[in-house]
């Protein structure tokens, strides 16, 4: 089959691997219906995060199951589902407590699963699943062509975005701030709206997405950054900032954005994959009662939450894909997330 391989800083490769095959039981064969690029991709595209060996890559997909192992009880050959950004078993401690991104027996997309089988990475035409009864979200029948955008964000994004609000503890009436414009940045701003937030702060500076900002929910745009943005912020909400604040980039940069556009007793809401040595100035945060909260997100948990208001329409996240490119152009699709020609590409094998 077709997969894509990353070999080095910007060298997206389109390869033939060998195709999935069964081998623990309790895992799955997925044909892939649709994956994409995350923003996290582009740590190693660009080089920040090491390449040292070709290896597949990839986290999000959704797609149709192909076959299950002989201990799958709860996913059937033909289920259209979606696949998190992770491999979970839905039942140990962490998953139970609501943090199955520490799955006590998950794993990665992309490497050997902790039975000695190999879990295909994203980006791919099939997928072999492990812990298939955990890992995967059965949508019920028939999925229309139209609806898998929308549902390829709960793979990743929109989950990811619900995560930050939920985690700064978004609710009736509050300000929000959102720092990053990107899919997970956009979705954020979905679920803020979602939540109850009446003042929902847009940090962008890229038109197109600033349009795509105020379509999902967002009340105000502030193209500055720094001392400028944050003071921008704080005109906005009263003169202390907003209440809840929601980083959803990974840098240094965004991290202090986002702690100094919280109001005193405010919480931020952090989930951009850490990148460029964010840290905690904790004596500041002491002396404003600034809280923080988040991490990677546990979208597998979402899933259920989320699904119904994307099915009817009541969210539209699949709206952040604005290129769709074949399987065989990956390396144009990670180019153009690189050069923010596009906000997020889908890839369809």
């Amino acid at each position: 089959m077709l997969a894509t391989v990353i070999h080095a800083a910007r060298d997206i490769r389109v390869e033939e691997v060998p195709d999935p095959v069964l081998s623990t039981g309790a895992d799955a064969l997925v044909r892939v219906v649709a994956a994409c690029v995350c923003g996290s991709d582009l740590w190693p595209y660009r080089g920040v995060t090491p390449t040292d060996e070709p290896h597949r890559i990839g986290h999000e997909f959704v797609g149709v199951v192909e076959a299950v192992g002989a201990d799958v009880e709860t996913v059937r050959p033909g289920d259209f589902v979606i696949a998190p950004f992770y491999v979970c078993d839905g039942t140990c401690a962490n998953c139970l407590n609501g943090v199955s991104t520490s799955c006590l027996t998950g794993g990665w997309w992309g490497s050997d699963d902790r039975f000695g089988g190999f879990a295909d990475g994203g980006q791919g035409e099939y997928v072999r699943v492990p812990l298939a009864d955990g890992t995967l979200a059965v949508v019920p029948g028939p999925v229309s062509d139209d609806e898998v955008p929308g549902l390829l964000t709960l793979s990743d994004v929109m989950g990811t975005g619900h995560h930050a609000a939920v985690s700064a503890g978004v609710g009736p009436g509050d300000s929000v701030a959102v720092v990053g414009d990107g899919a997970v940045g956009l979705c954020a701003i979905i679920a803020a709206k979602r939540l109850g937030a009446t003042t929902i702060i847009a940090m962008s500076r890229h038109p197109q997405r600033q349009a795509l900002a105020r379509e999902f929910g967002a009340t105000h745009i502030v193209e500055e950054r720094g001392d400028e943005g944050i003071a921008a912020v704080r005109e906005l909400t009263g003169g202390i900032g907003a209440d809840r604040v929601l980083e959803c980039v990974g840098t240094k940069e965004s991290m202090d954005q986002a702690l100094r556009s919280t109001r005193p007793g405010g919480m931020v809401g952090y989930v951009g994959v850490p990148n460029g040595g964010p840290e905690l100035p904790i004596r500041q945060m002491f002396g404003r009662n600034v809280g923080v909260n988040g991490g990677v997100a546990p979208v597998r948990g979402y899933i259920e939450e989320l699904l119904p208001d994307v099915r009817s329409g009541a969210i539209r996240p699949g709206r952040v894909f604005d290129l769709v490119l074949p399987l065989t152009e990956a390396a144009e699709a990670y180019a153009a997330m690189d050069e923010r020609r596009a906000t997020k590409v889908m890839l369809r094998p």
